[in-house]
């Protein structure tokens, strides 16, 4: 994008002042920033950043009033070439929106990745020595001893089958590796590629359906497109062995929720750690708030406070990057 102009940036009221400290040290090209609450839509600028305060706590679902606000500032703008957004998927429907219409979408695919690995770990960990159970019981103060119950089984020669080979499912992997897990990556090139993990076996996903026999532990860690969306269906749960744990940290979609409910409910499955849900905010009438062989956290795997800093370090390289004319890091296929 070559510009005779300043770079015009859009940037949230919280935002502005971080960005405005580093590019003051660092840029080496002209640049005018704008803060979205001091502008109106209709208004024209060349790039964006959506930060986390952007979103806030807003969902696919349901969108709060400021959130809509800076949307409708992109929606806006007929000049916009290029949004850098702080999460690493893009299936929020003004992400598709703008994609449509030719404006290039970069993800932050990374910048979480060890706090959503140590979460994940964290859930797996809490189902596989019963924490909900020995929470429940700290709850109701009774003493309920493990050794009253079948003894937990040892997560050392389990299976794990990771749907998933970014730096989430890598992260995930190699800790489970080290606690002496069989790992099964799901892959969906058709060759290992460069992202093959030394000690990880690897499936293509037409293949999934073949390994969850094996599963333990079935770990969803993959974006949501057309072909992950519901691919764990009826089937897929039915394959798996009643002992097994389903995680989930990637998107609510990619698991049929009726069947998933049932399972857990009949005790087909052992237990499940989720943290997205086919539609967040996760009504109250769920039957997963209840089941005690769930464990449900509000979206909330990737949150951490260094995520802040390194959404804007990746978006200064971005724009480093588009002022030199290279190719953009983590730039979202439509």
């Amino acid at each position: 994008m070559e510009m005779k102009r300043p770079l015009r940036i859009l940037v949230s009221q919280d935002a502005i002042p971080v960005l405005a400290l580093k590019l003051k040290d660092g840029a080496d090209f002209p640049y005018e920033l704008l803060e979205s609450n001091r502008i109106s839509p209709g208004a024209e600028f060349d790039v964006a950043l959506v930060s986390r305060d952007v979103t806030a706590l807003s969902t696919k679902r349901i969108t709060m009033p400021s959130t809509q606000e800076f949307y409708n500032l992109l929606l806006g703008s007929k000049d916009l070439r290029w949004v850098q957004i702080h999460s690493a998927g893009a299936d929020r429907q003004i992400y598709l929106d703008l994609m449509n219409r030719g404006v290039t979408i970069s993800g932050s695919s990374g910048v979480n990745a060890q706090v959503v690995m140590q979460t994940t770990i964290a859930g797996i960990l809490m189902l596989a020595r019963h924490f909900p159970k020995m929470l429940e019981a700290q709850r109701q103060k009774r003493w309920d001893s493990l050794i009253n119950y079948p003894l937990p089984a040892d997560l050392f020669g389990q299976t794990a089958v990771i749907v998933g080979r970014g730096p989430i499912g890598n992260g995930i992997a190699k800790i489970l590796m080290a606690m002496g897990v069989r790992c099964i990556q799901i892959r969906f090139s058709e060759s290992l590629g460069v992202d093959s993990l030394q000690g990880a076996e690897s499936c293509h996903i037409s293949e999934l359906k073949s390994v969850l026999g094996e599963a333990n532990w079935l770990v969803l860690a993959c974006p949501l497109t057309s072909l992950t969306r519901q691919l764990i269906d009826v089937e897929a749960i039915n394959l798996l062995p009643q002992s097994a744990c389903i995680v989930n940290i990637a998107r609510g979609e990619i698991i049929s929720e009726d069947a998933l409910i049932e399972a857990l409910r009949s005790q087909k499955l052992a237990g499940a750690y989720l943290d997205v849900f086919a539609s967040e905010p996760l009504d109250i009438s769920s039957p997963l708030w209840d089941l005690d062989n769930v464990i449900v956290t509000p979206h909330s795997a990737g949150h951490s406070l260094g995520n802040e800093s390194r959404v804007m370090e990746l978006f200064l390289e971005n724009l480093t990057r588009l002022h030199q004319g290279k190719a953009l890091k983590n730039i979202i296929a439509t």
